[in-house]
C-alpha cells in the first residue's frame, strides 16, 4: 500500500484533537493544561540510510529527524524514547549508543525508555524513536494555518543532502565534503524554530522534499502556493556539483533530507522574520506566496513552470 492511502485509512480512527487529522508533523496533547508535542520517525537500513554508514551518523539523524518535526512545532525537546532491531554486533551497537548519547546531549534531550527485540538473520537494521517536546507559549504552529497572501519561507539551503547520497552512493564524483555531512549530520535549528512560533501562521520542517513539503501545507491550509523556483536558496556546494538551470532546482527541491523549516506568514512579518535570521545565524530565504485555490504551482522568471509528478519522497 502507498503511504499516503495508508495515512488516509488511519485518519478514520486518529479522531483525537492532538492527531491533528494526521496532516502535520506532530501530534500535540494537552495534558493537564500543559501541551505535549509527540513524534516519532523512524530509520530502516536500505530505506533511510546505507549499510556502511558509520553507526554514530545514523544515531545522529535518528534524533535529527524526530528534532526537525519539534523544531517545526517551535518546540524544547524534553525526551524520548527508542525502539531498536538488534540486528548488528557488539561493536556497532556500542559505536551506535556512544553516539547516541552525543547525539542527545547536543539537542538537549533526554533516553527515559523504549524497547529491544530480536531481528531475523540477515534483516535490516531498524530503528525508532518517539520524541517528547514542550510546546511554545502561544501554541505550536500547525501546517494548515496559513492564508492567502501570506509569503512563504524556507530557511539554509535546499538539496545538500541529497547530493550528498548521491556521492556515497557513487553516482556523482568529487562532491564537496559539505553535501556529504548534510547527508549524515543534518542540523535542524530547534532555537530558530521556537523563535519563529510566535511569527508564523502555518510550519512544517523540510524532509520529504520542498515542494512536496509545500504541496502538504497548501493542502492542510486549504489553500494554493505558488513557488518561486529561482528563488529557492542552493548552496555554494551544490553549484560546485550542479548547475541552475530550473531543472537543477526542481531536482533540489525534490530531493529530500533538508531538514530545513519551511513556513507562511503574514508580510507585515518580514521584518521580525530578518530579525530573527540576524539574531540566530541563519539564512531564510522568501520563496513564494499563499493564493485562493488549492494546490501547488511554481514559476521561474514570472512564467509558469510544469512540476514533475514526483514532488519528493513517498513511501
Amino acid at each position: 500500500m502507498h503511504e499516503a492511502d495508508f495515512i488516509d485509512h488511519l485518519r478514520t480512527i486518529a479522531t483525537h484533537s492532538a492527531a491533528r487529522g494526521l496532516m502535520d508533523d506532530a501530534a500535540v496533547l494537552d495534558v493537564g493544561g500543559t501541551a505535549l508535542v509527540l513524534t516519532h520517525d523512524m530509520l530502516v537500513e536500505g530505506v533511510h540510510f546505507l549499510p556502511d554508514d558509520a553507526p554514530a551518523d545514523i544515531a545522529w539523524k535518528l534524533v535529527a529527524v524526530n528534532m526537525s518535526d519539534l523544531a517545526a512545532k517551535g518546540a524544547a525537546p524534553l525526551a524520548v524514547l527508542m525502539g531498536a532491531g538488534l540486528a548488528r554486533d557488539t561493536t556497532w551497537s556500542r559505536a551506535f549508543v556512544d553516539g547516541l548519547g552525543l547525539a542527545l546531549d547536543h539537542f538537549g534531550a533526554a533516553l527515559v525508555g523504549g524497547d529491544t527485540v530480536t531481528m531475523p538473520a540477515a534483516a535490516p537494521v531498524t530503528l525508532g524513536l518517539t520524541a517528547i517536546g514542550l510546546a511554545p507559549p502561544g501554541g505550536a504552529p500547525s501546517r494548515g494555518g496559513a492564508q492567502p497572501g501570506d509569503d512563504l519561507w524556507v530557511t539554509g539551503t535546499i538539496g545538500d543532502a541529497g547530493l550528498g547520497l548521491a556521492a556515497r552512493l557513487g553516482q556523482i564524483a568529487g562532491a564537496p565534503e559539505a553535501l556529504v555531512r548534510a547527508y549524515t549530520r543534518p542540523h535542524p535549528n530547534l532555537p530558530l524554530g521556537r523563535a519563529l512560533a510566535a511569527h508564523v501562521t502555518a510550519m512544517a520542517d523540510v524532509s520529504d522534499g520542498l515542494l512536496l513539503d509545500t504541496q502538504r501545507i497548501a493542502t492542510a491550509s486549504g489553500i494554493g502556493i505558488a513557488v518561486d523556483i529561482d528563488a529557492i536558496p542552493l548552496s555554494d556546494a551544490w553549484h560546485s556539483v550542479r548547475g541552475n538551470s530550473v531543472a537543477d532546482r526542481i531536482a533540489a527541491a525534490t530531493m529530500g533530507d533538508d531538514y530545513q523549516l519551511l513556513f507562511t506568514a503574514t508580510p507585515g512579518s518580514a521584518p521580525a522574520i530578518a530579525a530573527l535570521a540576524a539574531a540566530h545565524g541563519a539564512a531564510i530565504a522568501r520563496i513564494g506566496e499563499c493564493q485562493a485555490g488549492s494546490g501547488l504551482s511554481a514559476t521561474s522568471g514570472g512564467k509558469p513552470v510544469t512540476l514533475p509528478a514526483r514532488l519528493g519522497y513517498l513511501h
